[in-house]
């Protein structure tokens, strides 16, 4: 066999292992019958964080250099951090 081949193997393996990674129960919560989806509860849970830390940077007056693009990249690793740690 050459390299060729074996790296499309590879390849191949790797892209069928990562589309078929995703087929489980869909993230979600059941609230009084309805369900939610669980990235609607992180975007929640990461806008109020960002409020938090907005918060207690202007309590300890931290100012920050560009705040309309701090504030809504904090809201977006909040999210983001805990959408990887939960789910």
């Amino acid at each position: 066999m050459s390299r060729a081949a074996d790296r499309c193997r590879l390849w191949t393996a790797t892209a069928v292992l990562l589309t078929t990674c995703g087929c489980s129960v869909a993230p979600a919560f059941d609230v009084m019958g309805s369900l939610f989806p669980a990235w609607l509860f992180c975007i929640a849970v990461g806008a109020l964080l960002a409020v938090i830390t907005r918060w207690l940077l202007l309590r300890y007056r931290i100012s920050l250099l560009f705040p309309m693009l701090a504030y809504p990249c904090l809201a977006a690793v909040f999210t983001l951090a805990i959408w990887l740690v939960f789910f």
